[in-house]
This record gives C-alpha cells, structure tokens and sequence, in this order.
C-alpha cells in the first residue's frame, strides 16, 4: 500500500511540474505593435520603466515588462498602458496607480473635451492576474479585446 501511495504521489508531482511548462509567454512590445497595426495607432513610445514612474507613478521594482505609448502633442489624452506586473502584490499597486491616472484623463476630458467624454468612458483600467491595462483611445474595447487575445 505504501508503495502505491508513493508512486501516486510522485506521479502527481511531476503532472505538477508540467503544468507550468504550458504557460504562454506574452512580449507586450509585440501586442503594442498588433494594437498599433491593426489600429492605426502613431503614438510616442514610453522607453524605460522610470517613464512610468514619472507618467504613472508606478514603482519600476513592480514592472516585469511594458508596453507604453502616449500622444503628447494631444489636448485630450490618448494613452495605452500595459503591464506584467513582477507579483500580486504589484498588479494591485499598478492598478491604482493607473486608475488614479484614468481619473486625471477624466477630468480633463470633462473640463476641455466633453464632445469626446464618451469615449473615455467606454475606457478603463484592467487587471488580469498580473497583466495590467490602461487603454485610453478610441475602439478602445476592441483593443482591449485583441490584448486579451495575446495573454489568453
């Protein structure tokens, strides 16, 4: 019986080891350059983590990758923002720190751009595992949705 019992386990423990070897890898540099494609997109590239600790506020110890592109030549914000975060712990910090962003865009959509409210109120700030997004720009649900594409 023990013998049994032993071999059970070890059988689990290796069906354990594999499982993790199935794990999709995402670059979020290509999804940015699928979104950017398929969207027409012609934004300017955040190029290091310290841009997001300076646009966002975001730790860069939290950042595993990114993907970050901004107008800046805009009155009204277009911005699409997505990080792996390194744990939990960090997704949940850089979900509020995003959010605290898409409020400030808000804002100031309300106060200079109302005709465009709308839009950014079809927008928001996603957290999926340790996958954070904030896509502020027109048909951004559908971006959204091709993002979900890639790390589903």
């Amino acid at each position: 019986m023990k013998k049994v019992i032993s071999i059970v386990s070890a059988l689990v423990l290796c069906l354990a080891v594999f499982a993790g070897c199935g794990a999709k890898e995402v670059k979020l540099s290509e999804v940015m350059n699928k979104l950017n494609s398929e969207f027409s997109l012609s934004l300017k590239a955040l190029e290091s983590a310290d841009d997001l600790n300076k646009y966002y506020s975001i730790n860069t110890a939290d950042v595993k990758q990114f993907a970050a592109e901004i107008d800046p030549n805009n009155n009204a914000p277009v911005e699409i923002v997505l990080v792996e975060a390194t744990n939990a712990d960090a997704a949940g910090k850089i979900e509020t720190a995003l959010t605290n962003r898409y409020k400030s865009i808000y804002s100031q959509y309300s106060s200079y751009t109302p005709e465009k409210l709308s839009m950014v109120k079809d927008c928001k700030v996603t957290k999926d595992g340790n996958f954070v997004t904030m896509i502020v720009a027109d048909k951004a649900p559908e971006m959204l949705e091709a993002f979900y594409k890639f790390i589903k």
